[in-house]
Formats: structure tokens, C-alpha cells, sequence
């Protein structure tokens, strides 16, 4: 009879199932985006408020819980205000092909491909010739190249250039007398997009402090999209390579060259 009562009481349908896992992947998926910034603590303390509210709900305290749900619905309003950063980056994460594959959890889960990979042309030698050439210079120059998604949000923020790549256009680029040097070139189907680019900056706050900006700026770019960066350092000539989020510090040019044949030497 007891046995009878529990099943009857709890009953648990499929879509509730789907229900909590749904729940389960998009927590974890905002997570994934804000660990490692300052919103990680207020994104928990929300969490923890909203059990709270959950708590007393269940208690019946109707005067703490009336207080605690003029907060939730006001709550809201400051979430947007307050995670403005983190909403832009998820959207963005959405807007990728990689959004269920990019994450941890959704290695293994959703392994599939939304859309065709794009065929890229690229000079691979030419941009580890001007990587080489500017480390050894110590000439500053960030480079990002595109993969699936051209970039025309950030390329708009630059000076459009329409080059073919090549080792001399790059380095004049970057030639620290030259009114386009500051800043990021978007490469696009082995065409230099744009120079003078503006790229949003990591928000990490384990980053390694002795890296500049050039650095963080390449660590954000590949946080948000598919690209892959390259950064020369202009203090130590050092070359760094930076994809998916992940910075490759103080590459030789020849590994430089073995990464990108990897991504765009693929059959």
C-alpha cells in the first residue's frame, strides 16, 4: 500500500526527464562561459537566492517570500544589466556550429556536425615567414584568421584592406611606424580582410598577468568565435598561437606551422 502511495505521488514522465536534463545542460553551458571571471560569485549567489526563495516557498513563509519575489522580479531587469557581457558572449556561443561540441559536456553527446566545414585557402608559409621574421625584429602584430565565420562584425571595426596575404604586406602592416599597426588583421580565404581591427578581450581573471593585451585580445576572439590567433610579442618577440579559448605561449616558428597545417591542410 505504501509503495503504492510513492509511485502515485511521484510520478515522473519522459518529458520531465528531458525537462531536467535540458535544465541541467543550459546551467552548465552558462557555467562554462562565466568561470574563471568576476561573474562566476554573482552567477552562484543567484543560484543560491533562488533556493532560498524555493525553500521558503515550500515553508509557506508568505511575508519572507513575498519580499524574496519582489527581488526575483526585479532580479531580472539587473541580470541584463549586469551580465551584459556574459549574454553576449552566450549569443554568440548560439550562433556558433560548435555550440553543442565546444563544451565539455557536449563532447561525446551531440558529436555531429551542423553544417559543412568551409574549404580554406591559406599561405601558411607566408604567415610563419612574417611570424618568423617579426619575432626576431620584435615587432608586435596580432593575426587572426577565420574559419567557418568571416568576422564581419570585427573587420567592420578596422580599415578594410582586400590583399592576398603575403610576407611583406603583412609585416609592412605591422611596421611599427605604420598608421595600421595597431590593432588586429583579419585574414579571409588567404585574403587580408581588414587591419587596425578592434577584438574583445579575455575577462579571465587567471590570465597570466606578464601577457598584454594583444594576448588577451587573441584569447577573446577565439573564446567567442571559431578563429584562430597568433600574436607576436613586441617586449619579447615571443610567438604565441591561440585557439578555442586556449593560449599556445612561446611557439617555435615551426610549430606554428605544424598547428596550421593541421586546420587547413585537412583532406
Amino acid at each position: 500500500m505504501l509503495n503504492l502511495f510513492i509511485l502515485t505521488f511521484i510520478q515522473v514522465r519522459w518529458i520531465d526527464v528531458v525537462d531536467i536534463l535540458l535544465v541541467a545542460a543550459l546551467i552548465y553551458q552558462i557555467y562554462y562561459l562565466v568561470k574563471g571571471t568576476v561573474a562566476i560569485n554573482i552567477f552562484l549567489g543567484i543560484i543560491l537566492f533562488y533556493l532560498l526563495w524555493l525553500i521558503v516557498k515550500a515553508l509557506n513563509m508568505q511575508l519572507f517570500g513575498s519580499i524574496l519575489s519582489k527581488f526575483i522580479d526585479v532580479g531580472f531587469i539587473a541580470l541584463l544589466i549586469v551580465f551584459q557581457p556574459e549574454l553576449r558572449r552566450f549569443l554568440l556561443f548560439i550562433g556558433t556550429s560548435d555550440f553543442f561540441t565546444k563544451g565539455k559536456l557536449g563532447k561525446g553527446l551531440f558529436d555531429f556536425k551542423w553544417q559543412v566545414e568551409k574549404t580554406q585557402n591559406l599561405d601558411i608559409n607566408a604567415i610563419v615567414k612574417a611570424c618568423k621574421y617579426m619575432s626576431e625584429s620584435k615587432t608586435g602584430a596580432i593575426i587572426i584568421i577565420t574559419k567557418n565565420h568571416e568576422l564581419k562584425f570585427y573587420a567592420n571595426t578596422g580599415d578594410a584592406i582586400d590583399a592576398k596575404v603575403s610576407v611583406r604586406m603583412i609585416e609592412s602592416i605591422f611596421y611599427k611606424n605604420s598608421p595600421l599597426h595597431d590593432g588586429a588583421i583579419i585574414i579571409s580565404d588567404n585574403i587580408i580582410v581588414a587591419a587596425r581591427c578592434v577584438l574583445p578581450v579575455t575577462e579571465h581573471s587567471d590570465f597570466p598577468a606578464h601577457l598584454g593585451m594583444r594576448h588577451r585580445a587573441a584569447v577573446g576572439i577565439t573564446e567567442n568565435t571559431d578563429a584562430i590567433a597568433i600574436v607576436v610579442s613586441e617586449q619579447t618577440g615571443e610567438i604565441s598561437y591561440s585557439q578555442d579559448g586556449e593560449l599556445k605561449h612561446a611557439i617555435t616558428p615551426e610549430r606554428l606551422r605544424e598547428l596550421l597545417e593541421k586546420e587547413f591542410n585537412k583532406n
